[in-house]
């Protein structure tokens, strides 16, 4: 069973003013620290639209990085993709030509600078034989990389029925792709890319805004509204987003730069938890000791508002009780930071030290004891 242990963080924290934004979903982190800064129906699942696109970059790259795929490889353009994603299309394209062939580094700054319909279909194809069979391993690709509700079934996130994600599915599939691949995350920012001899500037508004925001995608779903996962680096400071749901391509820009300015100015860090500082202990099953202490891999940063004095809280979560043989710096728990009732963030937590298996006694007194904890 899943034990809670609660601690009390005493001393001035902090809660800011009340902020809304605009976006009917929404989810806002601190980089570094990983607090969440806001967070708005991030897990009520929306069709991705363009946001998509993300998760088709992330496949190309996965199979760059284990030279599965070159940038060289040279891929058709089918009549399908053409149509489908081309010209005729009348929807976002590099305008690639019928039964040309393309490489895939020019595909895929397609795809990144011009939300290219038609380079992510000749991508599918190349790699995968049909937008369905890829769609059907971008889902796949999704759940190992830590995505929980997310559904592909095009790699272009134009409309069908099934194509799902959540702001939450969305932020982490950004920091996982700056994570991974931090070279080749710098094509989101390209200011602009010719192909066909058409010159297209980035998609992404906020690129040339020249405010500290180097990706990622925006996107618009009938019915849903206009969203956008962006993230800022300005001062030293990160900070990731996802929003949808608003009316506008004017109020989508306007409310992503009012929501990173509030995000920039109005937190500062605190420290926590100290490396290796104790956090709880935890009870240990026929061992050869009684519990072993929990710690976190690093120090535990988060950033708070910088007004109206309040109280965090915290709880460790761990499965009662441990058994043997445990070794030391195994994930036995996870430490939830609370300031009232917004949860800021999430951290693992390791044991401290190993337990081996105890004496006959000490077993035999560890088992009365959980018979009698079940019983009462």
């Amino acid at each position: 069973m899943l034990l809670t242990v609660a601690l009390v963080l005493f001393g001035a924290a902090s809660r800011a003013e009340e902020f809304e934004t605009k976006a009917r979903q929404a989810l806002v982190i601190d980089a570094l620290t990983e607090t969440v800064l806001l967070e708005k129906a991030a897990d009520e699942a929306v069709p991705p639209a363009s946001m998509a696109k993300m998760m088709t970059v992330e496949l190309v790259l996965s199979a760059l990085k284990d030279a599965r795929l070159s940038r060289e490889t040279l891929f058709p353009v089918s009549e399908h993709a053409w149509r489908t994603g081309g010209a005729p299309s009348g929807t976002s394209t590099m305008f690639a030509a019928l039964n040309s062939r393309i490489s895939v580094g020019d595909l895929l700054q397609g795809v990144v600078v011009q939300y290219a319909n038609d380079a992510c279909i000749v991508l599918a194809e190349g790699m995968f034989g049909s937008e369905t069979t890829f769609a059907e391993r971008m889902t796949a690709r999704a759940r190992e990389i830590g995505l929980t509700s997310s559904i592909f079934v095009n790699p272009t996130g134009l409309p069908a029925s099934g194509n799902v994600t959540t702001m939450r599915d969305l932020v982490t599939l950004a920091r996982h792709l700056r994570a991974t691949y931090p070279d080749d995350v710098a094509l989101f920012r390209q200011p602009e890319f010719e192909w066909n001899r058409i010159r297209q500037r980035n998609r992404n508004p906020l690129i040339s805004a020249d405010i500290g925001v180097d990706g990622y995608v925006t996107g618009f779903a009938e019915g849903y509204g206009y969203g956008i996962v962006a993230s800022m680096d300005r001062d030293g400071r990160r900070i990731d987003l996802a929003l949808n749901g608003l009316a506008t391509d004017k109020d989508r820009v306007a409310e992503a730069r009012r929501v990173f300015d509030w995000a920039m100015t109005n937190f500062s860090e605190r420290r926590l938890f100290a490396e290796g500082e104790a956090i709880a202990d935890a009870s240990v099953y026929g061992g050869d000791r009684p519990t072993v202490g929990l710690v976190t891999a690093g120090p535990v940063d988060v950033l708070l508002p910088v007004k109206t004095p309040a109280k965090l809280s915290a709880r460790v979560v761990y499965r009662w009780p441990l058994t043997v043989p445990v070794r030391a710096g195994d994930v036995a728990g996870t430490l939830r930071i609370w300031n009232g009732e917004q949860l800021l963030r999430e951290v693992p937590l390791k044991t401290v030290a190993s337990v081996e298996a105890g004496s006959l006694t000490s077993r035999a007194a560890d088992a009365l004891q959980e018979l009698l904890f079940f019983w009462l």
